[in-house]
């Protein structure tokens, strides 16, 4: 073994040692009800993306609510960089008592493990589930004037030529998307990777790319302005927000369903009861008739909102089975 094997080691054993202590003192503490002394700081609220975007906007919904019902106050802490995993890592190195978290989507909570090499934590081993705060769906869209006014048409067109589709970037769900549709009824489409949803969309009204799987919220400003129009929806159901949109099924391709997740997260180690309360609280203020309106707004799938642990570690395992064998059949890799 290297030296830096070995000090590589004794840091995951020294890491493993102290959360295993601090856990058992911990639980002693907190207890059954006693897990009420989470109150007694503020907590610390990482979002592992820029200020503005849709993690960011839910972070800020979720932590608000709280400091209204469970009297809780927060900090929220912008760290953005290497496509969430800078964020994460913070949380994966914090004090497991419960006051650390970070709300995560699907690229960074989902995909990453399976497109980065060198991630300095584990996502499955270091970072503890809390709470599920909702699943957003997909929709394809395309231009206004595009010629392809059905998914039909935009199949059949790929049988003849190459379309191209564009995404937010390298391993996001936009790309991951086409690449197993490519795969899964044979079509020629060419990737073209935008620096983020918003340039991507605009050049997809531009005429610059044939289509873009966006999701909801993403989407809706440009297809409410007329700019893009909306194929399919890719969940189970219609969405609200796009009642004229055809589900993935409802247009023959079983199987397309396709969600951004989004969760709340904290370090390994949370003793259970301080894990059962933070969940019930932030599924408390998932009721909040203000953030349901917001999430309403966001595009959210009603019907996932909220959950039990168990229930959000499941959908997280299902995921990643369904993604990473996107990710391997498509050769995507970002270092």
């Amino acid at each position: 073994m290297s030296n830096r094997d070995s000090v590589a080691t004794g840091v995951i054993d020294r890491r493993t040692v102290l959360r295993g202590v601090f856990g058992l003192t911990l639980s002693t503490l907190v207890g059954g009800t006693h897990a009420d002394e989470l109150s007694s700081k503020p907590f610390r609220f990482i979002v592992p993306a820029p200020p503005g975007g849709g993690t960011d906007t839910l972070a800020r919904l979720i932590s608000g609510a709280l400091t209204t019902s469970a009297k809780w106050q927060f900090v929220v802490e912008n760290v953005p960089g290497a496509g969430g995993n800078i964020g994460f890592d913070r949380v994966a190195k914090a004090l497991p008592d419960g006051h650390t978290i970070a709300m995560g989507e699907s690229s960074n909570l989902i995909v990453n493990q399976f497109l980065f090499n060198n991630i300095p934590f584990k996502i499955e081993s270091d970072l503890m589930p809390i709470a599920l705060v909702a699943k957003v769906p997909l929709v394809l869209v395309v231009a206004k004037n595009s010629p392809y006014q059905s998914v039909a048409e935009l199949v059949a067109a790929s049988k003849k030529k190459s379309l191209s589709f564009a995404s937010a970037g390298n391993g996001t769900l936009g790309h991951l998307m086409g690449e197993f549709w490519k795969g899964k009824d044979g079509l020629n489409l060419m990737h073209v990777p935008y620096r983020g949803a918003a340039q991507a969309m605009t050049d997809v009204a531009g005429g610059q790319a044939d289509f873009f799987f966006a999701s909801v919220t993403s989407g809706l400003p440009l297809i409410n302005a007329g700019k893009v129009r909306g194929l399919m929806v890719m969940a189970t159901t219609r969405s609200p927000l796009l009642g004229d949109v055809p589900t993935a099924s409802e247009v023959g391709l079983i199987g397309m369903e396709a969600y951004v997740v989004f969760g709340v997260i904290g370090p390994a180690g949370i003793p259970a009861p301080v894990a059962e309360r933070l969940n019930q609280e932030i599924n408390a203020a998932l009721s909040n008739p203000e953030v349901s309106r917001a999430l309403a707004a966001l595009g959210a799938d009603k019907a996932t909102i909220g959950g039990d642990i168990d229930s959000f570690k499941r959908l997280l395992q299902q995921e990643r089975t369904k993604w990473s064998r996107v990710v391997i059949n498509s050769g995507a890799k970002v270092d």
